[in-house]
C-alpha cells in the first residue's frame, strides 16, 4: 500500500503515558499546536487495537506499569502496522546508557523529563518531516542494496529489509552521497536537520541498527573512518 505524505498540522499522535497529569499536559500542548492526539493505556489485550489505529507518531513513556516502554517499543517495531511509525521515548532517565538503550529498542528520539512544550513540539515536527516519504524520489541502487522511497521498501539482494523512518532516511542519504566522509555533526545536520536537539551518539546507534539489518556483504558499505566519521563505499 502506497504511503501518503504526512501533513504535520493534522498529524495524529498516540500518547502512551500512565501519569494522568503528564498525559493531559501532552494532549493540551498537542491540541494547541494543531495536532490530533489519542490517550491510551497499554496492556497485552489492547496491543492489537493500538497498532490498528491510524497513527502518525507515538509518544511513549519509559516507566509504565507492567511492560516498560522499551519492551513496548520493541513490540511496536515488530508489528507490521507500526514498524515504520516514529516513536519518541519520554523518560526521567537522563544517563547516556539509558538513552542508548531507548534508541536501540526502536525509538527514533528520546526526550528527558522535565521538558518544555516548545522542545517537544519541535522534536515532533522534525521527526514527522524525516518520516514523511518523498514521493518524487527515484529508486536508488548500490551494490546489492535497492531502496525505493515511493514504497518505503529496501532489499538486500532478494531479501526484504525492515527499517524504521530514521534508518531509512540515513541509508538513503548514504546511498545518494557515497564515497565521502561525513562527521557525526554533519550527519545530524543533513539527515536529522538543523536546530534539532539530538546528541551525536544518536548517530552511532542508528548506524549500528543499519549494519545489523543487512548481510555482512552489504553492511561493509557503511564504513567507520576513525577520528572523522562515516563513509558509504565499496
Amino acid at each position: 500500500m502506497e504511503k501518503k505524505a504526512i501533513d504535520i498540522i493534522v498529524a495524529k499522535i498516540l500518547i502512551i503515558e500512565d501519569n494522568k497529569a503528564v498525559s493531559e499536559m501532552l494532549c493540551f500542548t498537542l491540541k494547541n499546536n494543531g495536532f490530533e492526539s489519542f490517550e491510551a493505556e497499554y496492556s497485552d489485550s489492547s496491543f492489537d487495537t493500538l497498532t490498528k489505529k491510524d497513527i502518525n507518531l507515538i509518544l511513549l513513556d519509559w516507566m509504565l506499569p507492567g511492560k516498560q516502554g522499551i519492551e513496548i517499543s520493541r513490540l511496536l517495531r515488530s508489528s507490521s502496522e507500526t514498524k515504520n511509525t516514529p516513536i519518541i521515548m519520554l523518560t526521567a532517565k537522563s544517563d547516556e546508557s539509558d538513552k542508548v538503550l531507548g534508541l536501540e529498542s526502536g525509538a527514533d528520539d528520546y526526550i528527558t523529563k522535565p521538558f518544555s512544550p516548545k522542545e517537544l513540539v519541535a522534536r515532533i515536527k522534525a521527526l514527522l518531516r524525516r518520516s514523511a516519504p518523498q514521493m518524487d524520489m527515484e529508486v536508488v541502487e548500490y551494490g546489492n542494496i535497492t531502496l525505493n522511497p515511493m514504497t518505503h521498501k529496501v532489499k538486500d539482494g532478494e531479501n526484504n529489509v525492515e527499517l524504521g523512518p530514521t534508518e531509512f532516511k540515513l541509508l538513503h542519504f548514504f546511498m545518494t552521497h557515497p564515497e565521502r566522509v561525513y562527521s557525526r555533526s554533519h550527519l545530524l545536520d543533513l539527515v536529522w536537520g538543523r536546530n534539532i536537539y539530538v546528541e551525536e551518539r544518536t548517530v552511532d546507534v542508528h548506524i549500528l541498527r543499519l549494519r545489523k539489518s543487512f548481510s555482512s556483504n552489504s553492511a561493509k558499505f557503511i564504513q567507520t573512518v576513525r577520528g572523522a566519521g562515516y563513509r558509504f563505499s565499496e
